[in-house]
């Protein structure tokens, strides 16, 4: 009840008119603490989706926000104009305070936002079929496509560094000289430290550095273009209609912003042509499917080959690899210094993401050859 009564306080503080009937929690988001409203409208259900943004990742929600309002009315905009049916539910919709900010803060000084619920979706945590995947790659190259003629200034970066390989890896060397979190598991034995339990993951890391730079470097160097992308592409922020199974929007828009459209691209494939959650710990099971990953390209370049350069095709296969290390490289980081960044739900949590994200690199480096065969034969 008390949870209620404070989540009624702070919903109570966004223009939404009607008669509240309740408030749940939704979804199993790693960052933002989000919940479900119904209020009846006139005799009409409607829901909304309110979310606490974590300030201590976002440390500027005012832009986080400034972002999302850019780029959602943008997409509105351009789907409006086009008639395309149903377009409302094709973008998120962000609803106002009463005072008319696309934010509210509560008495603890926390950020909420609020977006009209999308109905009759969902969302993949795996891929089921190389079609599935198909989809999915074009629903991104279709994001990307709808943002190419942003105007207006430069994003703000929410997250600086975020997909900047070395600086990741300034942070993870910090940490193994830290390694201030020293926690044993077993506390009746010796205290062994994090990164003595993390030996093999760490070593891996080092050996990988230097190839891990491949994409930053190139995006730094200006030989491929900054562009605005998602930069958080897992499948789980790609919403599905449950009608006829196709994709309609793109969600948890938090890290949006500049960056290189490899990026995106890279992380889609590190979840959509992995044959297990990012969390499995039987590690025979993550492996990499070249065939999804075909269907993937397929689908992303039948939107993006049009605006894409040759700098970038030719990095296409390395996109997924790349991606794939900073997150096995963060999972470790996050567990080196104690878990502060992503939600876990078990002791060593983030250390088994590491190694299921290891493993996944591992199975598409015994198949890099086919890799870079298919992608330079999709993009010529």
């Amino acid at each position: 009840m008390g949870d209620t009564r404070r989540m009624k306080n702070i919903i109570g503080q966004f223009s939404i008119h009607g008669e509240f009937e309740d408030v749940v929690p939704y979804g199993q988001g790693h960052i933002n603490d989000t919940y479900r409203s119904r209020w009846n409208q006139a005799g009409t259900t409607v829901r909304y989706l309110h979310q606490r943004i974590n300030h201590a990742v976002f440390t500027r929600p005012d832009e986080v926000m400034e972002n999302i309002l850019r780029v959602t009315r943008h997409i509105a905009d351009k789907l409006a104009a086009a008639g395309t049916a149903g377009w409302s539910r094709r973008v998120l919709t962000v609803v106002p305070s009463r005072e008319g900010k696309p934010w509210v803060r509560d008495a603890q000084g926390g950020w909420w936002r609020t977006y009209l619920f999308i109905e009759n979706t969902h969302s993949l945590d795996v891929a089921a079929s190389p079609e599935e995947a198909r989809f999915l790659g074009a629903s991104i190259g279709n994001f990307q496509k709808q943002l190419t003629d942003l105007h207006g200034g430069r994003l703000h970066e929410t997250i600086p560094h975020f997909h900047d390989m070395e600086s990741r890896y300034r942070r993870f060397h910090e940490a193994l000289r830290s390694d201030f979190a020293n926690r044993a598991e077993d506390t009746e034995s010796r205290p062994d430290s994090r990164a003595e339990k993390a030996a093999a993951e760490i070593t891996f890391m080092q050996e990988n550095e230097e190839r891990g730079a491949m994409l930053i470097r190139a995006l730094r160097e200006g030989r491929i273009p900054e562009r605005i992308c998602h930069n958080d592409t897992k499948m789980n922020n790609i919403l599905i209609d449950n009608a006829d199974n196709r994709v309609l929007c793109v969600a948890d828009l938090d890290t949006v912003m500049p960056g290189t459209s490899l990026f995106d691209l890279g992380d889609l494939i590190r979840t959509a042509a992995s044959r297990a959650e990012e969390d499995e710990r039987d590690l025979a099971k993550v492996v990499f499917d070249p065939a999804f990953f075909q269907a993937l390209l397929e689908g992303y370049l039948s939107e993006a080959l049009d605006f894409l350069t040759p700098a970038e095709t030719a990095l296409l296969a390395e996109a997924g690899r790349n991606i794939t290390q900073i997150m096995a490289l963060r999972f470790l980081t996050d567990y080196l210094e104690g878990d502060h960044y992503y939600h876990t739900a078990r002791p060593g949590h983030n250390l088994d993401r590491c190694r299921n994200q290891i493993a996944l690199i591992r199975s598409m480096d015994a198949q890099w050859e086919a890799l870079l065969a298919t992608a330079q034969a999709l993009s010529a």
